[in-house]
């Protein structure tokens, strides 16, 4: 930190001109004022690290001039100096916003360490700012990457999102399509972005452990609740929360959320007072909540509070215009901390690029990228840099597809009952062998899996780990 500088706002000469003298020799940069009103004119111009005001000035009261001084920068810290016997006052100001007082006559030892102590709080408050400043770079518009037509359709929704205070925005897409990039976006490019963002992933935890999280609890709550712990909806008040996989959350769980949605109150666990927060939630998932509704595992109610502001986030395939575009701006980052020198992708390579069919989106494309400019010191990525699925032909776009020929129904198609179906005659086909029917439906076993799963088509939890 550079020299700290220090304003004295106090009318006595001689006091200011022995604070000035001892606070001189420890190396701090000192400016004065004799009034209130000169204190503020300082104050201004010079935006001191730490002002020392005296609670009694001949023009104004020390407490209307920390008020103003709270106006220009709240974040100001303010040592008020009070006679013996103002104590009371002393108090009052800190309620007001004042760090610490200190009493008159000084002990310049004790005042040293009040000041290295406030020096530290001035300097953790630079550091958040210098960091709430980074993440709203980090999770500006632009770093949202995309130019065809679906991604437009998602950038427009996005920064309308980001500009409205809706109070929930649900991001639905497949695995790896950016959810949690467009989460943080919506929250640090809004007027929430003060406020804390906090996340959790309703996959990762028990049910126990997902409302503890959420909602905290008191002190004996339960045998291991030692302490009263706030839950993330408390910490994130005023800002954002985001649910990752919400399609995965209990519907024990779901009932106290939608309660949330509905009242803006909860109780801790173990709790008899309700708690008032202002959180904007923001829910993803990659499961089709449609389906999970009519199947019984996700409340209807709950989903229509949370499909207020429905974004979908489209697949990689379906934005072929981004694909090389997303490419050369992983290879642009990685270059920075790699310190490397790719140049791009090679004609083949932009080739197989495009008739991938990227079941892990956007995700797997930065992975691919990742480890091949980690690993290879090249001019540009090669085929044989490429993982062997994207050579085989098992997950291009439209290979063996021959010429297809049917009739489309007057009444329209429901292309995702469509792809059930095939999906459900491959693996008729193939008498339930994961493999070979991905094979057949040129997909990767991981993406037929997903879709299994999107459509209800494993029979028990059991056949997840079956038909390897």
């Amino acid at each position: 930190m550079d020299r700290a500088r220090i304003l004295i706002v106090d009318d006595e000469k001689l006091l200011r001109w022995s604070l000035e003298q001892n606070l001189q020799k420890e190396g701090y940069e000192v400016v004065s004022a004799d009034t209130g009103a000169r204190g503020l004119e300082k104050f201004r111009e010079d935006m001191p690290d730490i002002t020392l005001l005296d609670i009694h000035l001949p023009d104004m009261s020390g407490m209307d001039v920390l008020k103003k001084l709270k106006e220009l920068d709240r974040d100001s810290i303010v040592i008020m100096i009070t006679a013996y016997g103002d104590i009371e006052t002393a108090v009052k100001a800190i309620k007001m916003g004042a760090y610490d007082f200190v009493e008159k006559p000084f002990n310049m030892d004790k005042l040293n360490l009040l000041l290295k102590k406030s020096l530290e709080t001035v300097s953790l408050r630079k550091e958040i700012t210098h960091l709430k400043s980074r993440l709203t770079l980090q999770y500006g518009f632009d770093n949202i990457i995309g130019e065809s037509e679906a991604m437009k359709k998602v950038f427009d929704m996005i920064q309308k999102v980001a500009r409205s205070d809706a109070s929930t925005v649900l991001l639905q897409g497949e695995s790896g399509t950016g959810k949690d990039l467009v989460a943080r976006v919506i929250h640090y490019q809004s007027k929430r972005a003060e406020k804390p963002f906090m996340e959790i992933n309703c996959t990762a935890l028990p049910e126990s452990l997902i409302e503890s999280e959420l909602f905290g609890y008191e002190k004996g709550a339960f045998t291991d609740a030692k302490v009263t712990k706030k839950g993330l909806f408390e910490l994130a008040d005023g800002g954002s929360i985001f649910l990752d996989e919400i399609g995965d959350m209990k519907l024990n769980t779901q009932a106290k959320l939608l309660k949330v949605l509905e009242n803006k109150t909860f109780k801790r666990i173990g709790g008899v007072k309700d708690i008032v927060v202002d959180v904007r939630i923001i829910a993803a998932t990659n499961k089709n909540l449609d389906s999970e509704v009519k199947n019984g595992n996700f409340r209807e109610d709950l989903y229509f509070r949370l499909k207020i502001v429905p974004i979908n986030l489209p697949p990689l395939r379906e934005r072929g215009e981004d694909i090389l575009l997303l490419a050369r701006y992983f290879i642009t980052q990685y270059n920075k901390e790699f310190r490397k020198n790719f140049k791009g992708l090679t004609r083949e390579t932009e080739k197989i690029f495009l008739e991938y069919y990227w079941p892990g989106n956007v995700r797997e494309l930065k992975n691919i990228i990742e480890r091949v400019m980690i690993l290879e010191s090249d001019e540009y990525i090669k085929p044989e840099h490429l993982p062997v699925e994207m050579l085989s032909g098992e997950g291009a776009l439209g290979s063996n597809t021959g010429d297809l020929d049917f009739d489309i129904p007057n009444g329209g198609l429901d292309i995702e009952l469509v792809e059930k179906k095939l999906i459900m005659k491959a693996l008729e086909k193939t008498r339930g062998n994961q493999t070979k029917a991905a094979r057949l439906l040129n997909l990767s076993r991981d993406a037929l899996r997903y879709r299994m799963q999107k459509f209800g088509l494993f029979e028990n939890k059991e056949d997840r780990s079956l038909s390897r």
